[in-house]
């Protein structure tokens, strides 16, 4: 059995296949299912799938990816060759070291940013409830979460205010030089949104709006930041109303179209509209972009700004590499120690059954009348030699066999001068 890390994300994949690719929260129950019940050789599975990589965990018989390359291509209808170009396969020790590099923050666009580790959390919790993971994965995820945790709390990789929402707030500053008087509205109402929200506060932003799918959650963080919340299909009649406007919501097709833009442009007087789309799958069009007066970015367009705040990060990077591999040495040796758990009960049986052989004898000498010392002597001698009769007899063979390397073993063992 092998562990396997199969995926694409930012660096390997462009916007177009990897939001192809993506699945969303509330079908990734249904998915690892699938994935276990239709390839033969995977025992365990769970699939994380987030704004810049879709990747897949599992324990599989034959280190092949085939069988999860035809998966894929088959449920998500992309073509092999396609995939092959921007995947990655990842095996066992290497395996580890990225799921742990993945949780911390450290393979992320912003490095560090703390919305993963909670993600990587809810795709095993997922994957447990369906019943898709079991002993090796739940081991995995502990050591995984554990080494997160770590690098958040001993180093300084979350200290500076480096995301995809600080960015997105850094760039819509450079486009309104009054950023106290725009008019923002947030498109969907989770963790992402919420840390918006926060920086367009912190930058001056005084209205705020929310729109999203299930209103309540709109009204919840619109409460929060004392603006006012609307349902999706209230979005072409309103969006006139709004300077910035930054979406993250989960779904599978666009929430705002090259229509519903334009049409706001025109009643804007074509006053500019700064957007940015930091969901996968886009939110926004991409035609949207191709409009007079509209500033449209994905996730991608992020990256330079993201890339210039993260110098403080890198160093603190350092660190956090060495525990990740302190925690996949650990993840390891936990891992064998386990898979022996087998061999230690049958030694332990192996010699609780001598002790109790030899100590049957020994009260049967005492009901037949033999002196007590001299029946204890004889159950120590007897036990002794049964316990010692099989390294004996690897002693006797290494010396014969000439294997050195065995008898060191066996004198470091018996703590042998």
């Amino acid at each position: 059995m092998s562990l396997l890390a199969y995926g694409v994300n930012f660096r390997t994949a462009e916007i177009d296949l990897r939001e192809r690719i993506a699945i969303p929260e509330e079908a990734l129950a249904k998915k690892v299912v699938m994935l276990r019940q239709n390839v033969d050789n995977v025992s365990e599975v769970t699939i994380l799938s987030t704004c810049n990589r879709t990747e897949i965990y599992c324990w599989i018989d034959e280190p092949s990816v085939n069988p999860i390359v035809d998966w894929i291509t088959s449920d998500r209808s992309i073509d092999a060759e396609e995939l092959a170009r921007s995947a990655y396969s990842l095996w066992d020790q290497e395996a580890v070291c990225h799921a742990m590099r993945v949780a911390a923050g450290l393979d992320s666009q912003v490095l560090g940013e703390p919305q993963i580790m909670g993600q990587v959390k809810v795709a095993y919790d997922v994957a447990r409830s369906a019943g898709t993971i079991g002993r090796e994965l739940n081991l995995l995820s502990q050591f995984v979460l554990n080494v997160a945790k770590q690098v958040r709390t001993e180093t300084d990789i979350g200290r500076n205010p480096v995301s995809v929402a600080y960015a997105a707030v850094t760039m819509a500053r450079q486009i309104f030089t009054e950023f106290n008087s725009t008019k923002a509205l947030l498109v969907g109402a989770g963790q992402t949104i919420e840390l918006v929200a926060q920086h367009l506060i912190s930058a001056g932003v005084r209205e705020i709006d929310v729109a999203n799918r299930t209103l309540d959650n709109a009204r919840a963080l619109a409460a929060n930041i004392g603006g006012n919340a609307m349902p999706l299909d209230h979005l072409e009649t309103n969006l006139r109303n709004y300077d910035v406007v930054i979406s993250s919501t989960g779904s599978a097709l666009p929430v705002i179209t090259k229509p519903m833009v334009e049409k706001a442009v025109i009643e804007r007087r074509h006053r500019p509209m700064f957007m940015v789309d930091i969901a996968i799958p886009r939110d926004i069009d991409p035609e949207v972009s191709n409009l007079d007066d509209v500033f449209l970015y994905s996730i991608d367009d992020l990256t330079e700004i993201i890339e210039e705040n993260s110098v403080t990060r890198r160093q603190a990077a350092e660190r956090a590499e060495i525990l990740v591999k302190d925690g996949a040495q650990k993840f390891t040796r936990e891992q064998r120690l386990r898979d022996s758990q087998t061999l230690l009960q049958q030694f332990r049986e192996t010699a609780d059954a001598l002790c109790q052989e030899e100590i049957e004898r020994a009260l049967q000498r005492l009901s037949n009348g033999q002196d007590s010392k001299e029946v204890i002597a004889r159950l120590a001698r007897d036990l002794s030699n049964k316990l010692i009769h099989a390294p004996t007899m690897a002693i006797r063979n290494a010396s014969a066999d000439g294997r050195t390397d065995l008898l060191e073993y066996i004198r470091s063992l018996y703590d042998l001068d």
